[in-house]
């Protein structure tokens, strides 16, 4: 069980580090808006990764608190960028 949870430890700094990366670089807001929504689901990957490895589940409300923000920051994003679009 150590060596899965190393494993995915590893994967989710990577995809953390990834990331970041695109946060920094995008070429525009777009980008590091969707970014920013693919970091708080690493987040939430890892903070449940975390939950799970130590059958602690104290952490679940704070799941559903991230998840729900993820979720409003993105349909903001979204009707934003729709209103913005000149059709």
């Amino acid at each position: 069980m150590t060596v899965v949870a190393v494993i995915v430890t590893v994967l989710l700094t990577v995809a953390g580090g990834l990331t970041l990366v695109r946060i920094i670089r995008g070429p525009s807001i777009l980008d590091r808006a969707v970014a920013t929504d693919v970091l708080l689901a690493v987040a939430v990957a890892a903070i449940a990764t975390e939950a799970a490895y130590s059958r602690d589940a104290t952490a679940l409300p704070v799941l559903v608190v991230l998840a729900v923000v993820g979720f409003v920051g993105s349909v903001s994003v979204a009707r934003f960028a729709a209103r913005r679009d000149p059709k």
